[in-house]
Order: C-alpha cells, then sequence, then structure tokens
C-alpha cells in the first residue's frame, strides 16, 4: 500500500557502531545488519566487519574482508552478501568483488568487475545484479556504464549507459524500474575549467523495454544532492542527506511518491550526516555510520508507521 505525506513516516534510532565508518557497506541478512569496511579515523580504507543482531541490540565482530575496502556496493543473495568496487588504501578504484558466506563466516572471491569502480550503485532483481555508474580509473571522472551480473553464468552484461554522466548518485528499484538519483555531475571536455556541481536530476530505466528516461524538470528532487541515502518505502522513493550547496550535511529528506507523481518533505534525519551507508529491510530504511562533524557512528532508521 502506498504512504502518502511525511506523517506516514517517523525515525527510530539504535545503539551505535562500535567503529566509526564513513563509506561503509552495509547488508541485512537473517535479523542482523553487517556493516563491512568503510573508512575509519585515520581515514584509510577498513577490513574490519561488523553485525548487529536486531533482536537482542548487541553487536558482534565478523571475518575480515579479503580486500580492505571503502565506496563498495553490497547486495544480500540468500546466505551471501555479495561486496562490489570500492575505493584501496592508495585512493584506486577497486574490480574486486567478494562474498561473504553467511553460514561458513568465510569470504570467496567472485569474478571482479569489467571496470574498476568506486561510488557504484546496486540494485538486485531476479537473479541479476545491475551496477550503475561510479567512477572510472582514468583521472577518476564519472562513468555512465550500467551493467548486470547473472548470478548463475557469474558474468556481466553491459545494458545501455545512463543519460547524464554523474558519480554519488542515489539508485533505488520500485515498480519494475530503477531510478538514478541527484549526484556530482562532471563538466564535459568543452567545459574544463567548470567546476562539478550538485544536480536533482531523476532518471529511470525500464527494465522490461531496456530504455532511460530522463524525467522532467517538474518532477526532479528539491534538494540538490550527492553522496547521499535512496531507498524504496511504501511506494515511494525516499532520498535522505548527503551534500548539496550548504557548507555542512544535510539532514532535509524527500520523497518521491509513485502514485501522486510527485516530491514531498519528510521527516529530517536526527543526525545530519553524508557518505553514510543506507540499507533497506521491511518498513524500514536504515542510515549508517557516515560524516556528521567528523565520522559517525549513528545507526538510525527511517520508518513507516503502523497502519500506513
Amino acid at each position: 500500500m502506498a504512504a502518502g505525506g511525511g506523517r506516514a513516516f517517523a525515525w527510530q534510532v539504535f545503539p551505535p557502531m562500535p567503529t566509526c565508518r564513513v563509506y561503509g557497506t552495509v547488508a541485512h541478512q537473517d535479523g542482523h545488519l553487517l556493516v563491512l569496511g568503510g573508512c575509519g579515523r585515520a581515514g584509510l580504507p577498513l577490513d574490519t566487519a561488523e553485525t548487529l543482531d536486531m533482536g537482542s541490540h548487541t553487536w558482534l565482530a565478523l571475518a575480515p574482508l579479503p580486500t580492505a575496502r571503502a565506496g563498495a556496493a553490497a547486495v544480500v543473495l540468500g546466505k551471501q552478501v555479495l561486496v562490489v568496487g570500492g575505493v584501496d588504501e592508495v585512493q584506486s578504484p577497486v574490480a574486486a568483488v567478494e562474498a561473504f558466506l553467511a553460514d561458513e563466516g568465510r569470504w570467496e572471491r567472485r569474478a571482479t568487475l569489467p571496470q574498476a569502480a568506486m561510488g557504484v550503485a546496486t540494485v538486485e532483481r531476479d537473479g541479476m545484479v545491475y551496477a550503475l555508474g561510479g567512477m572510472g580509473r582514468q583521472g577518476k571522472l564519472p562513468v555512465t556504464a550500467f551493467e548486470a551480473f547473472d548470478l548463475e553464468t557469474r558474468t556481466w552484461t553491459r545494458h545501455p549507459s545512463l543519460p547524464s554522466r554523474r558519480a554519488f548518485a542515489g539508485c533505488a528499484m520500485a515498480e519494475g524500474s530503477v531510478f538514478s538519483l541527484g549526484g556530482l555531475q562532471q563538466p564535459g571536455p568543452h567545459n574544463f575549467y567548470s567546476r562539478p556541481h550538485f544536480v536533482n536530476t531523476v532518471e529511470m530505466f525500464d527494465l522490461e523495454h531496456g530504455s532511460w528516461t530522463k524525467l522532467p524538470r517538474s518532477l526532479r528532487m528539491r534538494d540538490k544532492r550527492a553522496d547521499f541515502v535512496v531507498g524504496s518505502l511504501g511506494g515511494n522513493i525516499v532520498a535522505i542527506g548527503g551534500l548539496g550547496n550548504q557548507p555542512c550535511p544535510l539532514a532535509s529528506v524527500e520523497s518521491f511518491s509513485l502514485a501522486r507523481r510527485r516530491w514531498e518533505v519528510l521527516p529530517a534525519m536526527p543526525t545530519a550526516r553524508c557518505s553514510c551507508s543506507s540499507l533497506q529491510a521491511g518498513p524500514r530504511l536504515f542510515v549508517i555510520g557516515g560524516v556528521a562533524q567528523g565520522p559517525s557512528q549513528a545507526v538510525e532508521a527511517l520508518c513507516l508507521r503502523d497502519g500506513v
């Protein structure tokens, strides 16, 4: 059922993480919240892995990642958690794809990305893992790649590229479409001296027809933002926090109602942050770690109220 208006949503605060993290990788599996890698206080990628038991609200340590990385994407596939891309200790994009086997408590390597990338967004549907955008090797410029990983054949397939070149955009899937929102847009080669700028762009990929649509200005986000959290709750695409044209991280939250085809303001995030990790778990959208005035341990969730 579609949720209507800001009153349908509320924030819930959870125990803070043992380790402060920026650009951590997050997954939800069998009642546990997994937080993997990221950057710590020293600004270097971590191989640290921790999990929050959602029943007891206690944190436990897991086996470390084979490749220390930050800014990776994650997809849960049954008893496995696939970790894709990211950035390493020398600030280079990572091509490594690794899977955490929850039942065995260990890691396995998988087929690497066709192109090393950081800031990748991923979604999963019908046995396919879709990887969008990010930043490539050469000069760390934004890329428009849109690729899918077939879980049975363990191979990658290229799809039509994103219409616009953006890094640190948000990505969510709803009603058979992939939504790519906002981000940091790099000027083209003809505008070499121009600076990157935040955008409120909304682009939609129809999985059935295999084509992209760039939504009109009237359907763009209210705030220009990058490095933010995106999810799907109650028939809404939700955008949370991030960086914009303000001097500090954003606390603002907005949602695009798929039924009403418009953006609405939601309750602000308790801790204004950017560079957060996010996780969709039932009626909750978790926002984890990131940067407030420094690396954060905060774990908060935007929730659908009962009866919505």
